[in-house]
């Protein structure tokens, strides 16, 4: 698993090892272990997934403590563009800005 930092303090793009063959693909999509050794020390709490079609606009959120929660991204098929924006006072204050990160999955999934 590659954890890649990105401009923004907190963004992480974690890129997993995949493993496929004939039967189909393998990866370990999260181990407390291998997060907590570059930094991710959060509880995951709950998992949720959706599925979007093309040209869909899922929400933006914005939250705050205590309330606060991580949002992990993954793509099964195609590409995403997820937008963050960085609204912390600190760092407003210094130089807004705004990141993008657009993956596509290496692999081809068909969903049933």
């Amino acid at each position: 698993m590659q954890i890649i930092e990105t401009p923004l303090a907190g963004l992480l793009l974690i890129e997993p090892r995949v493993f496929g063959d004939e039967r189909g693909y393998f990866f370990e999509s999260y181990n407390r272990d291998v997060f907590a050794a570059q930094g991710i020390t959060e509880e995951f709490i709950q998992d949720n997934e959706s599925l979007s079609d093309r040209g869909v606009v899922r929400g933006l959120h914005f939250q705050a403590p205590p309330k606060a929660q991580g949002k992990l991204v993954r793509v099964q098929r195609g590409k995403v563009w997820d937008v963050a924006v960085d609204i912390r006072k600190a760092w407003v204050a210094s130089h807004p800005a705004w990141t993008l990160s657009c993956a596509a999955v290496p692999i081809s999934v068909a969903l049933a």
